[in-house]
C-alpha cells in the first residue's frame, strides 16, 4: 500500500529507529511495586543502609533523591546481566571486532561474537528476559552478572511481534538468581522521573535517569537482523513509553525502572540520526512483558490478537478530502488483509487512486466494543491489553455517513 499525506505510518514517531544492542545487532539501526507518579515523587524510598553525607550542601528533596537513585542501583543491578550473543558465521560474510572496528574475515561455520545486550531475571528459576533482536540468530548465549562471574545460557523463547525473548541461564549459584520487582505500567505519567539500567557499548551496569516524556506510543517491532538479511518491520508494539534517560546501543533487553525500583519497561529502540542517545528512547511496557513472558516460557512463543487491517489516523485533510464532517476522528481503513477477521466480518477499506490518495473512505473505525477510538494506536492498545485471539469484538464504523456495527472473530498474529 503507498503511503500518502493522508495516510500516517502506522508507527507515528521515526525518521531513524536503530537497535539499542552493540555489535552486529546495531545494523538493526535501533512489569509489585506501586509507580512513582509526579506528584508524590518517591524521594523516601528506602535505603538498606544510609549513604554517608559527603557533600553538607546536599540538603532536603535533593539529598532525598540521592538516596533513592543509589537505593535503586544497590538494590537492582543485581537484576540486570549483560548477554553475550556468537553466531555461526554463513560463507561470504565478515565480523566486526568491535563497535567501530573494521571487519575481518571468518570462516564458514565459525561461531564467532556477534553483538551484546542486556537482560535482566525474571524468577527464580534463572529465566532472563531481553529483547528479541538481542539473542535472534544466536548459536551461542552467555551472560555475565553483576560480579563479573559468567555463565552459558539457552534460548527458550522468542516473539518478534512484541520483540521479547526469554533465556535460560545454567550452572549458576542461586545466590546469583535475584528476580526484578514488576511495575504497572499502565500508571506511569508524562514527567515522572525513571532510571534506566544496562550495557550500553559494552560498560556494564551502566545507570542513567531522566523522566517519562511521552506515553502511549507505538513503535513497530523489527524483525531480523544482520546474520539473517532480514530486517522488515512486523506489527506495532502499543502502549510503549518514551523516555530522555539515555538510552545507548547495548542498553537493549535492560530495564527502565521507576523510583520504588520495579520494572516499568524494556529498552528497546531508539530514534537517533547518528546511532547513539538524542533523548529520545522507546521502552516495550511491563504490562506487555508481564504477558509475553509467561508464555515464551510455557511454550516458547506467544500470541497476540490479529485484526487484519492496515491504516492510520484519520487527518483532518483526508476527512476534507473524502467530504467528512469537520472534526471527524477515527481510524481510516487502508487496507483489509485477504482472508483475514476483518474481511471476514465485512470492513470495507478505503478506495485509492494510483498515488494512494484516498478518493472514498471505506469504513471508519470510530469505537470497538462500546469504547470511542480516535487514534490507531488506541485501537492496537486495546487489542493488546484487553482481547485474545478467538475473542470476538464489536466494531463501530462510520459508513456511508451513518453509524454501522461489526461483530470480529479475532485471529493469532502471523510472525515472519
Amino acid at each position: 500500500m503507498k503511503s500518502t499525506k493522508f495516510l500516517p505510518a502506522l508507527v507515528v514517531i521515526v525518521s531513524v529507529l536503530l537497535s539499542a544492542c552493540s555489535g552486529q545487532n546495531l545494523a538493526l539501526a535501533v512489569p509489585t511495586a506501586a509507580v512513582a507518579n509526579s506528584q508524590a515523587i518517591a524521594v523516601t524510598a528506602p535505603l538498606t543502609s544510609a549513604p554517608a553525607r559527603v557533600n553538607p550542601q546536599i540538603t532536603g528533596d535533593a539529598l532525598g533523591l540521592q538516596n533513592a537513585y543509589q537505593a535503586i542501583y544497590q538494590n537492582v543491578s543485581p537484576s540486570v546481566v549483560t548477554i553475550q550473543v556468537s553466531s555461526q558465521v554463513a560463507a561470504g560474510t565478515s565480523r566486526s571486532r568491535g563497535q567501530g572496528s573494521p571487519t575481518t574475515p571468518s570462516t564458514p561455520g565459525q561461531i564467532v561474537p556477534s553483538g551484546e545486550g542486556s537482560g535482566f531475571i525474571w524468577d527464580s528459576a534463572g529465566h532472563i528476559v531481553t529483547n528479541n533482536h538481542v539473542v535472534e540468530g544466536a548459536a551461542k548465549i552467555s551472560v555475565t552478572f553483576s560480579d563479573g562471574s559468567s555463565y552459558p545460557a539457552t534460548l527458550v523463547g522468542t516473539d518478534p511481534n512484541s520483540d521479547l525473548a526469554v533465556i535460560l541461564v545454567t550452572g549458576a549459584p542461586a545466590a546469583l538468581i535475584k528476580p526484578i520487582t514488576v511495575g504497572d505500567s499502565s500508571q506511569v505519567k508524562v514527567g515522572q522521573l525513571v532510571v534506566a539500567i544496562g550495557n550500553p557499548f559494552g560498560l556494564a551496569n551502566t545507570m542513567t535517569t531522566g523522566i517519562v516524556s511521552a506515553i502511549a506510543r507505538s513503535i513497530q517491532a523489527s524483525v531480523g537482523n544482520s546474520q539473517n538479511g532480514l530486517g522488515t518491520p512486523s506489527f506495532s508494539i502499543p502502549d510503549v513509553i518514551q523516555t530522555d534517560a539515555a538510552i545507548n546501543p547495548g542498553n537493549s533487553g535492560g530495564v527502565l525502572l521507576d523510583l520504588n525500583g520495579a520494572l516499568i519497561g524494556v529498552p528497546s529502540q531508539i530514534e537517533s540520526a547518528s546511532g547513539s542517545n538524542s533523548g529520545i528512547g522507546f521502552a516495550i511496557p511491563s504490562a506487555i512483558v508481564s504477558k509475553v513472558a509467561p508464555q515464551l516460557i510455557s511454550k516458547g512463543s506467544a500470541s497476540h490478537s490479529y485484526l487484519g487491517i492496515s491504516g492510520g489516523t484519520l487527518s483532518a485533510d483526508a476527512a476534507s478530502t473524502l467530504k467528512l464532517k469537520a472534526g471527524q476522528q477515527g481510524i481510516l481503513v487502508a487496507s483489509v488483509v485477504a482472508g483475514g477477521p476483518a474481511e471476514k466480518a465485512g470492513l470495507k477499506p478505503a478506495t485509492v487512486d494510483a498515488n494512494g490518495t484516498p478518493t472514498a473512505a471505506g469504513d471508519i473505525i470510530t469505537g470497538i466494543d462500546g469504547k470511542t477510538i480516535t487514534r490507531f494506536e488506541d485501537l492496537v492498545s486495546y487489542l493488546s491489553g484487553s482481547t485474545q485471539p478467538g475473542q470476538s469484538v464489536t466494531l463501530t464504523v462510520l459508513r456511508d455517513g451513518k453509524d454501522a456495527q461489526l461483530e470480529v472473530t479475532l485471529g493469532t498474529q502471523p510472525t515472519n
